[in-house]
């Protein structure tokens, strides 16, 4: 089990060209410096309410391709970035923009994540150009 996380470490996954997987060595160039808002979800492989997210997350990180870039960081495997950020539960989901964390879900509904999604970003975000 851990070598099938390890070789998906740092790869585009799922086909899904929005959707990546990061760590503790690549956080920072991954997520802090991207030039769009970013959501992580801090998942584990042991946790049940993340396998039934993963699939709505999967999907939504289509729907938001080139507005919103989307990352998974199982903390099991990388617990240095999910300590520096205080991740108590998983699932826990944070938007960052700019280089920040700007909003935070934790244990995130399914069936309500593209509109915790929606608040997040319309909270959070200025649209391309503005300042």
């Amino acid at each position: 089990m851990e070598y099938y996380h390890k070789k998906k470490a740092n790869k585009k996954m799922d086909g899904q060209n929005n959707l990546l997987t990061v760590s503790d060595q690549d956080f920072a160039n991954q997520v802090l410096q991207s030039t769009l808002p970013v959501i992580v979800d801090f998942t584990a492989e042991w946790c049940p309410p993340c396998h039934a997210l993963a699939p709505v997350y999967e999907k939504l990180s289509g729907t938001y391709a080139g507005t919103l870039r989307f990352a998974r960081l199982d903390v099991d495997e990388n617990p240095i970035v999910a300590a520096q950020l205080g991740i108590q539960g998983v699932p826990t989901l944070i938007l960052f923009n700019n280089g920040k964390p700007v909003a935070r879900m934790v244990g995130p509904h399914p069936g309500r994540l593209k509109q915790s999604i929606e608040h997040a970003l319309a909270e959070n975000t200025q649209p391309v150009g503005e300042k």
